[in-house]
């Protein structure tokens, strides 16, 4: 296969295994020592990397493992995604600072019911809609179907478009 570098092929990842911690765990510390230990344990393999087919399915693989250890040990209890900094709403798209308002309101609405869903389908809903990844890598990541992908996905989907609408037609 192609020769595998830690620093170009592994390190580039560490924002990528960051955000998938994070929708996980949900706590910046816990996901930080996740991504560090995910990174420990993807060198340690170093040996093995001309086997593996791609090294960036293998440290996301990783990762969500470590992640759903983590939260075991601490028992689920977290904090939301929302007690973090994150980026807000592009500013620049309207000038109306109630618009704005409502976009950030949206924006956070969105992110607690993801927060809310079950970890596997936040963590298809990470890969898919926030990574981008294919159907297929999903799968590999999480070591389920493609179709389990798909199932995952829409209901995860189906769940925030209705509990954002039961919100936002009741304004909270």
């Amino acid at each position: 296969m192609k020769n595998i570098s830690f620093r170009d092929d592994v390190l580039p990842l560490k924002d990528k295994l960051y955000r998938l911690a994070l929708r996980i765990t949900l706590n910046n510390a816990e996901a930080e020592d996740v991504v560090q230990e995910t990174l420990i344990k993807v060198w340690n393999r170093r040996s093995q990397w001309e086997e593996i087919e791609s090294i960036e399915a293998f440290a996301l693989t990783v990762c969500r493992n470590l992640s759903l250890d983590k939260i075991k040990r601490m028992g689920n209890d977290h904090d939301s995604l929302d007690d973090s900094t994150h980026d807000s709403p592009d500013s620049s798209s309207s000038s109306n600072p109630e618009e704005q308002t409502m976009a950030r309101d949206q924006v956070a609405l969105v992110r607690q019911l993801i927060d809310r869903l079950p970890e596997k389908q936040r963590s298809v809903i990470q890969l898919r809609d926030i990574e981008g990844k294919s159907y297929r890598e999903i799968a590999t990541i999480m070591c389920i179907s493609e179709e389990q992908v798909k199932v995952n996905l829409y209901r995860a989907r189906q769940t925030i478009k209705k509990k954002f609408s039961e919100t936002d037609s009741y304004g909270l």
